[in-house]
């Protein structure tokens, strides 16, 4: 294969090498960071207001009362009426989507993905104002939603939002949209580290120092604001014991049973949006109409109305009936599937926290091990896990909502048994399944870019042949250019000193324009286009795109000039060669003589040589 050279610690090269960084550096850092602790704290206010507009419209609708009292729909006394209440709610988000804006439908997640990866991370005022608004109004009148996914939607707003008032890049816009989106999530249910791995996991699309910091200290302020707003403390305080091997073995079930799940209703959601594409009705209405499947579960089971918290926590503490328990899963799933398929708005965590629970209360008691109490806290992590595919961030959600940490290991064995079910079930999460029906494609595994591992010391070439700029125009033409011409540019040096690359249109042109003169003349006092070789590739392609240049000199500072090197397009391409190698070169290493071995390396290395010199030959 076509080795990478590394460089003799002497030199230029070995101030490269003392240059080299962990991280880019980013000087920007510290502003961004502030900037994303106010927006933190202002995502945590904006998560007090959407909780206060929720019980607000939950006792508009289902008491006729103007409070915000903490309230369960499930407490109405309606009747047979509460079955329009829903619809009611519903036909009022068609109406503000239609005529206010359509980003409020639907859960918020898929929305600020499509927003960082392709709008440069920009969002509305409009959604900012409108988005708590119709979350309130939905989850008031009986949707059965959570508030995580409508505050992730404002806050990412508001992050955004304070990203384009000031004079900052794409990437650090996405780093405000993020940091807003999971503070706010961070305040609904306190889980500040949950919240990080939210964005590391789903949103962020990177790990490094310039999105990681401004996002865990806007989650730091958050979590710091929100006792003095809401109530402090885990939503739902348990404590099991230790597991036993029985228990942790049973997880590995309960893992699988979470992924089918997830499996089910994923796959049951978009089913049913199809079916609401399929109506002779603008989807302004759609809404309503989904709101008439709420209206008749909430009638049969009051409980399933509404955020539910408080379901969540009874399931976990194990104080519901099985038949309640069965009733309840099958009317809230169905509910939640034909509400958020009809495209009205509301969260999704809540929910799946809710029929995950529900699926450990009713499977626990089969499952071998000493402690019936934990599934319904495993089976509500394994299934957010899988459905979101992001089983880090479920674990420690779980974790941080009951700060049980005895059931740390068997939350992270059936979260990453969910996790894996549903990536080899689904090509699509419910999160990224949406983002698709719009035309993107997310691909969402990520890793180190090869062309940032590696510097431009160690793949440029570094023998070069160069023209004197003393020499004049068509001398120049008949040295470099004639039969035996072997580049198609060439660096010119003046006194030792690089002043510009030279071929043969620019040499044609400046004989057109200025006669024969100095070769060196054609170049003004304007510093090139040139590269270091402390940078790293991923630098170098960039400038090389954004200038079409095909190739660069390498110079052993900006000051001096000094020519080290040239680098080129087909020299970009051998980290590309070393990465193509680790993934997909099989190798073993025993069970063959050394002999056959080293026959089989030598085979391996001339082929992968070949096709980086065929490319080189383009």
């Amino acid at each position: 294969m076509a080795r990478l050279a590394h460089p003799n610690i002497a030199g230029p090269d070995k101030r490269a090498h003392d240059e080299r960084r962990d991280f880019a550096a980013a000087g920007r850092l510290p502003a961004i960071t502030l900037l994303a602790a106010a927006v933190g704290a202002a995502c945590a206010l904006a998560a007090w207001l959407l909780l206060h507009l929720i019980r607000f419209f939950t006792n508009l609708f289902f008491f006729q009362t103007l409070s915000d009292r903490d309230i369960s729909p499930a407490l109405n006394k309606l009747g047979l009426l509460v079955i329009v209440v829903p619809a009611l709610g519903g036909l009022v988000i068609g109406l503000m989507a239609r005529f206010g804006s359509d980003k409020i439908r639907g859960h918020g997640i898929p929305e600020a993905i499509e927003a960082i990866l392709f709008n440069k991370s920009r969002m509305s005022a409009k959604v900012a104002v409108l988005k708590p608004i119709s979350s309130g109004i939905a989850i008031g009148s009986g949707g059965p939603f959570g508030a995580e996914g409508p505050i992730i939607m404002t806050g990412g707003a508001l992050g955004s939002l304070a990203g384009q008032f000031f004079h900052i890049t794409g990437g650090e816009r996405k780093t405000l949209l993020v940091a807003g989106a999971v503070a706010g999530m961070t305040a609904v249910f306190g889980t500040p580290i949950a919240a990080v791995l939210l964005a590391v996991e789903l949103l962020l699309f990177e790990l490094r120092p310039r999105s990681l910091l401004p996002v865990a200290i806007a989650c730091c302020v958050a979590a710091v604001v929100r006792p003095l707003l809401l109530d402090g403390g885990p939503l739902f305080p348990m404590q099991t014991q230790a597991p036993g091997m029985w228990t942790l073995a049973s997880c590995f079930v309960a893992g699988a049973a979470a992924g089918a799940l997830s499996w089910a209703v994923s796959t049951s959601l978009y089913k049913v949006e199809d079916l609401f594409g399929r109506l002779p009705v603008h989807w302004m209405w759609w809404p309503a109409l989904g709101g008439l499947v709420v209206g008749i579960g909430g009638w049969l089971q009051p409980r399933a109305l509404g955020v539910g918290y408080d379901v969540i926590g009874d399931l976990l503490l194990g104080r519901m009936a099985v038949g309640a328990v069965l009733a309840l899963l099958v009317c809230k799933a169905v509910m939640w599937v034909f509400a958020l398929g009809s495209g009205t708005s509301g969260g999704v965590l809540a929910p799946l926290l809710m029929m995950g629970a529900g699926l450990g209360a009713l499977l626990g008691p089969w499952l071998p091990g000493d402690q019936p109490a934990l599934w319904p806290l495993v089976f509500m992590a394994a299934t957010l896990g899988g459905m979101m595919r992001a089983p880090i961030m479920s674990v420690m959600f779980a974790l941080e909502l009951t700060q049980d940490v005895n059931a740390l290991l068997p939350l992270l064995i059936a979260s990453s048994v969910a996790y894996g079910f549903t990536v080899l079930a689904m090509p699509r999460s419910i999160l990224t399944e949406k983002i698709s029906r719009r035309g993107h494609h997310i691909y969402r595994e990520y890793g180190i870019d090869p062309l940032e591992r590696h510097m431009v010391s160690e793949v440029m070439t570094r023998n070069v042949a160069t023209i004197d700029g003393e020499l004049t125009i068509d001398g120049a033409l008949q040295q470099h250019f004639g039969a035996a011409q072997l580049h198609r540019a060439y660096p010119v040096l003046s006194a030792g000193r690089f002043v510009g690359m030279a071929d043969r249109d620019t040499l044609d042109a400046g004989m057109k324009r200025l006669g024969d003169v100095r070769v060196a003349d054609l170049f003004g006092t304007a510093a090139p286009e040139m590269a270091l070789p402390a940078e790293n590739c991923r630098t170098v392609a960039t400038r090389l795109a954004v200038h079409h240049l095909e190739r660069l000199p390498v110079v052993s500072d900006a000051d001096s000039r000094l020519l080290v090197g040239v680098i080129s397009r087909s020299d970009l391409v051998k980290p590309s060669l070393v990465h193509f190698d680790e993934e997909q070169r099989q190798e073993r290493f025993f069970g063959l003589s050394r002999a056959a071995a080293r026959a089989r390396r030598r085979a391996l290395t001339a082929s992968t040589e070949a096709a980086a010199d065929d490319f080189s030959s383009r």
